[in-house]
């Protein structure tokens, strides 16, 4: 009798949590904007068919929330409030801020590769690494790290490199090539050690590569549909998780072989260092902490700055008249210096610079989306509850492209809107909130190398802009990648051209420049404008390649004139001209 009646009672059980499971998703998403959500999978379906666009995915459905927050469920994975809401940001980041550390499942999917490296602990670890961390980025450092690393490696390694593809019409990945000037400055910063990775004609160093692939496997692992998948191979130790852990190796090794280079040039030396690590050292600390806390430093101050550079130099290639702008706030400023150079007050002047910089990070942030973990059961400003053990995503990328936050142009890149409305050509920065904009977090962790990574990102693309031209090889609109820090898929495949001095004014060009016009000016934007669209006329017509270019006075053409030029037939192609 007692099995029969178990018997009918387990499936009425069943029903009883299927039906409450299914009238709570209902509700979640009809109050929450969440996505559709099913019994048991949760929004699995959804997440699925999303994968290879989650950000567009959640941006969307964050723009469809009246308080642009939305309640996650899906099966293997933790309930998940995602908020582009700068109230929430703020409450998250600050306000309850010990209520939302990384939490242990944030720190099990990096823990292989950052151990407990200040970007991977909370509590006591992370107050000691933070304090340590903080004397690398005096203003003295500052003008140090131009001085002795910037200049170095941009000045002795970048320009020359950039020459000989200019000179040679070499086609380069300006990602790699950006990526590799930031690991060599992060390096000699963190480690006092010099990777020398800006020698394309050799290959990538072991140390770099490892980096590259430990990166976008624990990033894999965040991303995961379900998370119980990446766990049982990294049990049975094959595929990616097999990758990953020959990666890690491979970089806690050479850390650890350079750590101990270093504790034997202190000891014989007997000299203070300027370095992360000999700080780092003096402090004696294990050399395990030591170890993570550079690896976590690399991490942050390598991939960061040169994706923002990236996806910058890109815009700049679609909006030629900010790229006019910017050439002579350089030429300005450094001509304002006496010719001298860039230096750190010279930088801190470039507030164009600074505001394109800003709206390239808004539009493409380095980091796309940051978790917490909910110590305990709360609510947000905006409502919404939050159960412990949550996992709470700001996201930055969707806050990005919020019609509510930016307005109707939201999507655009217009660096005009960093300035006072009232005071844009006097340069006057607005004082944005740091909760609407959290690419460099906000609250007690905000991200102690923001004034270095400003600092660095200037002194390279002043640099570049003032001496070259880049040119992108493919005009289709490249894919926004969400690893642990952004990148630009399949690289950013370039060619670079000579600035005629400072002369240019703006420059539009098609894939290999075989023809070019040069037009003498002022031009007015819309003249820039009516020429590059007659270089798209022009490459269809005589499926030629194209490059125009817009020149300021001074030249030794007058106002109004122009000149075709090309290596054959030059009257040909002025007779093309006047058709279109």
């Amino acid at each position: 009798m007692s099995v029969f009646f178990f018997t009918l009672l387990v499936p009425f059980l069943g029903f009883l949590f299927f039906f409450k499971t299914t009238k709570q998703q209902q509700r979640s998403h009809n109050n929450n904007h969440a996505p559709l959500s099913h019994p048991i999978i949760g929004c699995l379906v959804s997440f699925y068919q999303n994968r290879h666009r989650l950000l567009d995915w959640y941006t969307e459905q964050l723009a469809n929330s009246p308080t642009q927050t939305i309640v996650v469920r899906r099966l293997g994975a933790r309930r998940t409030v995602v908020t582009a809401n700068p109230r929430n940001v703020e409450y998250i980041l600050k306000t309850n801020f010990g209520n939302f550390p990384k939490g242990k499942p944030f720190t099990e999917i990096l823990g292989d590769f950052l151990g407990c490296g200040i970007f991977n602990v909370d509590g006591e670890l992370w107050h000691a690494q933070r304090k340590l961390a903080s004397h690398a980025f005096s203003t003295r450092s500052l003008k140090d790290f131009i001085v002795k690393t910037l200049q170095e490696e941009v000045q002795q390694r970048l320009v020359p490199l950039l020459e000989h593809a200019a000179r040679e019409n070499h086609v380069i990945d300006l990602q790699d090539v950006l990526s590799r000037l930031t690991f060599d400055t992060v390096c000699k910063v963190s480690l006092g050690y010099d990777p020398c990775c800006l020698d394309l004609s050799k290959p990538l160093p072991p140390l770099l590569t490892a980096f590259d692939t430990a990166s976008e496997v624990s990033a894999a692992r965040g991303s995961a549909p379900v998370f119980l998948v990446w766990k049982m191979k990294r049990m049975l130790n094959v595929g990616s998780e097999k990758a990953l852990k020959e990666a890690v190796k491979l970089v806690h090794e050479s850390v650890m072989n350079i750590i101990k280079l270093k504790k034997e040039e202190i000891r014989f030396n007997r000299k203070n260092g300027t370095d992360l690590l000999d700080r780092l050292l003096e402090a004696c600390h294990e050399e395990i902490v030591v170890r993570d806390m550079v690896i976590s430093m690399i991490m942050a101050g390598r991939d960061t700055t040169s994706a923002a550079m990236t996806w910058l130099f890109w815009l700049l290639s679609r909006h030629r008249e900010q790229e006019a702008s910017l050439v002579k706030e350089v030429y300005d400023e450094n001509n304002q210096n006496q010719g001298l150079g860039l230096d750190y007050e010279c930088l801190k002047e470039m507030k164009l610079l600074k505001a394109c910089l800003c709206e390239s990070m808004r539009l493409y942030p380095p980091v796309a989306w940051d978790s917490k973990h909910a110590g305990g059961a709360d609510v947000l400003p905006d409502g919404t509850h939050v159960e412990k053990g949550d996992r709470v995503t700001y996201f930055p990328y969707g806050m990005g492209r919020m019609e509510a936050l930016w307005g109707e142009n939201c999507c655009e890149f217009k660096p005009q809107r960093w300035f006072h409305e009232e005071n844009v050509d006097n340069g006057i920065l607005k004082c944005v909130n740091p909760y609407m904009f959290p690419v460099f977090q906000a609250g007690p962790r905000v991200c102690l190398g923001r004034e270095m990574a400003f600092i660095q990102m200037k002194y390279v693309v002043a640099s570049i802009l003032n001496r070259f031209v880049i040119s992108p090889v493919s005009d289709e609109h490249p894919r926004f990648v969400p690893l642990l820090t952004a990148h630009m898929a399949g690289g950013f495949i370039v060619r670079v051209h000579k600035r005629n001095g400072t002369e240019i004014e703006n420059t539009y060009w098609c894939s290999t420049s075989k023809i070019y016009i040069e037009i003498a000016s002022p031009l007015t934007q819309g003249l820039g404008s009516w020429l590059r669209g007659m270089s798209h006329e022009l490459d269809k017509a005589m499926g030629k390649d194209l490059r125009v270019i817009t020149e300021r006075s001074g030249g030794a053409m007058g106002p109004g004139d122009s000149k075709v030029r090309q290596r054959n037939d030059p009257g040909q192609i002025a007779a093309e001209v006047a058709k279109v």
